[in-house]
């Protein structure tokens, strides 16, 4: 035996004796959830890769698979919004989270501003939230610069401000193993309001956001489609190690976990730097590349479930988080994002809180009482500004169906004419997110197990991504009103699937 066991692990064979998910789960064809976010990922996109490589991963999984082709993501389609989401069944108006940068009116921007009673602050979860670097070399959160809560002015950490639970925690109580694996230290935010949901979590910070930046440093990974593929391709390799029984850096024993996953962004990147050759989305040959990268790790992943016996037992979930507009190249439009916030000081002076802008815009004001004035001045603004719409006040509550009164629901909304990115001066970027259209929203969704029943099928009902944390709970034999955000939205399941018999 002994002889036997060293040969194997000579030859790098699977056998492990890696610890089991703690007991408790229920019985369940579907053991394991693995969900990979190819931000950006349009619906058209996957069907352009699957019939141009019918031999693919991609054509793989969805051959073994469930597509749901008109599947659209939470709106704004940010980062923030859409992961969440995917993970907690609920849109802003329940998560509380209207994009990565936004504003809270009963947050203090420091402890010294908490002290002395000034309430309302900008709230910035991204890389502007990182501290030192750990014993690891991972970068941490620094207290300092996250807003504080009224009263104890303690630091609010991404997970304190999210207000209802994730699938994480969910698995995590009912006694599974959770992993998961994002771009910045502040999506910490899925281990939800108890701060402890996901087991092993790997954040390795991506930087920021530099995309059509002129003279990119080589540093900068979103400047660059290939350095972006070697930062998802080092993800994956963390992502493999829990596929083989090991926590993310290999550094010790650990259940394969009951719910992973993780981001990929070179086909994000691919989209802003190179985007595609016309409206029917046909992609460029750098995109089509960058899909090709993901598709190839997405194929390394297969294998190794392959191989440690775990392929039948898992669900394998594609998406993505948010797309990017336009898909249209001749739409492109840019509009610098300072024209916007000086058409809203012309109405109020200084009543400009917080302006969040990208494809499409957020605006809070200081006092709410002038948002009918600053709606009537951006519908009367220049062609120049690329106004499509405004949405003030109640309207705001109303569109996102919110509480009136939360202290964190925008004053206005901006939704811009088709191809308008608001940006900085001299953005070269070919496409943004963080809109309400269709370019930003219709993203890919497949659903993909051999034991499936209904294999191979592509279903054209409209569903929404929000849909599918209930389902991966549904898949794990788990009850999806243990979700706060599907108790108070009641969201569904998604349609027509049905699960593999135990």
């Amino acid at each position: 035996m002994k002889n036997l066991l060293a040969v194997m692990a000579a030859a790098g064979m699977a056998l492990s004796f890696a610890p089991v998910a703690r007991a408790g789960m229920p019985a369940s064809a579907i053991r394991h959830v693995l969900v990979i976010s190819i931000d950006g990922l349009h619906a058209t996109d996957l069907q352009h890769y699957l019939a141009a490589y019918p031999h693919s991963t991609l054509a793989a999984l969805a051959a073994d698979g469930v597509q749901y082709t008109d599947a659209h993501a939470a709106v704004p389609a940010d980062s923030f919004p859409g992961l969440l989401g995917l993970m907690t069944g609920g849109t802003p108006a329940i998560t509380g989270v209207y994009f990565d940068v936004s504003y809270a009116r009963d947050l203090a921007s420091s402890e010294a501003a908490c002290r002395a009673g000034q309430l309302g602050t900008t709230v910035a979860f991204t890389e502007a939230a990182d501290g030192p670097r750990d014993r690891h070399g991972q970068r941490t959160l620094d207290p300092a610069r996250l807003p504080r809560r009224a009263g104890s002015c303690a630091p609010v950490y991404p997970h304190d401000y999210l207000r209802t639970n994730t699938v994480f925690n969910v698995v995590q109580a009912a006694g599974g193993y959770t992993a998961w694996i994002d771009k910045h230290p502040v999506y910490e935010i899925l281990n939800g309001p108890d701060g402890r949901g996901v087991d092993d979590l790997y954040t390795p910070e991506i930087g920021g956001d530099y995309e059509g930046v002129q003279a990119t440093p080589a540093d900068h990974i979103t400047g660059s489609i290939q350095r972006t593929e070697r930062y998802d391709a080092m993800k994956a390799d963390a992502l493999l190690n829990q596929i083989d029984g090991w926590t993310h850096d290999r550094a010790q024993r650990a259940p394969v976990p009951t719910l992973f996953g993780m981001n990929m962004q070179a086909v994000n990147v691919a989209q802003k730097l190179a985007g595609y050759r016309d409206a029917r989305g046909t992609p460029t040959p750098s995109l089509t590349n960058a899909l090709a990268h993901c598709d190839a790790l997405l194929g390394r992943m297969r294998q190794a479930l392959q191989r440690r016996g775990l392929l039948d037992s898992t669900l394998f979930v594609v998406t993505a988080k948010h797309g990017n507009a336009p898909i249209d190249p001749r739409l492109l439009r840019h509009v610098e994002k300072k024209a916007l916030a000086q058409t809203i000081r012309a109405a109020a002076p200084h009543g400009l809180a917080q302006l969040t802008a990208d494809q499409g815009a957020l605006i809070w004001l200081h006092d709410r009482a002038d948002a009918a004035r600053v709606a009537a001045t951006l519908r009367a603004a220049p062609a120049s500004l690329g106004i499509r719409k405004v949405i003030a006040g109640a309207g705001v509550a109303r569109y996102f169906g919110t509480a009136t009164g939360d202290p964190r629901t925008p004053d206005l909304l901006v939704l811009p004419q088709p191809g308008v990115i608001y940006g900085k001066p001299g953005d070269a970027k070919l496409a943004e997110h963080g809109g309400f259209d269709d370019d930003d929203t219709h993203v890919a969704l497949l659903l993909s197990n051999p034991q499936l029943p209904q294999r191979g099928e592509q279903l054209g009902m409209r569903v929404s991504t929000t849909e599918l944390a209930p389902t991966m709970l549904q898949a794990l034999g788990l009850s999806a009103q243990r979700l706060q955000a599907v108790q108070a939205l009641h969201t569904s399941s998604l349609p027509g699937v049905r699960w593999p018999a135990f």
